[in-house]
């Protein structure tokens, strides 16, 4: 890893400590500067990985945009900007799953994982349902959709690739929705972001580093 990689990667922790503490004491602008600093510290540790060299790498750099572009609308409580969220974050899921579908994918890992997945994404929707009206019955249902056709396709790749860091990756990121989806629409608090945020950030580092895979 080079000297500027480890910059940004240390960049994005120490931001991501920040911006947890931020969220601790309430500080409004705190929240907003280390959360910008922190997202634009994985793509641009992406970018510093030569990611642009490659297809796959140029796909997960397209998603970990998306991802920015998530971060950015989900400073805002209003409804309209996190429903941009939400869709900025499908977008990132389904660029994700494009690119791990990429990589030569182990075709019994993607039937189980399918499976799996399937019943994750089941019991977190059946979880969520009494606190869903209207649109976000659809959204989230068809969040829940993408994130596991991600992860499944993950688990095939880091099968086929013999390179676990696909799943991991993945499936970190999937468990940092399950806080943002607490806090959102079954019980907000400090909580949900002191393990979430990291889980986040760790993901989003982690898919980064597999574009030198």
């Amino acid at each position: 890893m080079t000297k500027t990689e480890m910059l940004f990667l240390f960049a994005c922790i120490f931001s991501t400590v920040a911006l947890v503490f931020a969220e601790s004491r309430q500080l409004k602008s705190g929240k907003a500067i280390f959360k910008c600093l922190a997202s634009t510290a994985f793509v641009a540790f992406a970018l510093e990985c030569s990611a642009l060299s490659t297809r796959y790498g140029q796909l997960i750099v397209a998603a970990l945009v998306l991802s920015w572009i998530g971060d950015m609308l989900l400073l805002s409580q209003k409804s309209k900007f996190f429903l941009s969220g939400i869709a900025a974050f499908l977008f990132a899921h389904v660029v994700f799953a494009i690119s791990f579908a990429s990589r030569p994918l182990d075709f019994f890992g993607l039937v189980i994982a399918l499976i799996a997945m399937s019943i994750f994404g089941w019991l977190t929707l059946r979880w969520l349902w009494p606190y869903l009206s209207g649109f976000y019955k659809f959204a989230v249902s068809t969040y829940i959709t993408a994130i596991a056709l991600m992860c499944s396709l993950a688990i095939s790749a880091s099968i086929g690739s013999n390179y676990g860091l696909y799943a991991l990756g993945a499936l970190i990121f999937a468990a940092s929705d399950i806080s943002v989806a607490r806090d959102r629409f079954v019980k907000r608090g400090f909580i949900n972001r002191a393990w979430g945020l990291p889980f986040y950030y760790s993901a989003q580092l982690i898919l980064a580093w597999t574009v030198t895979h």
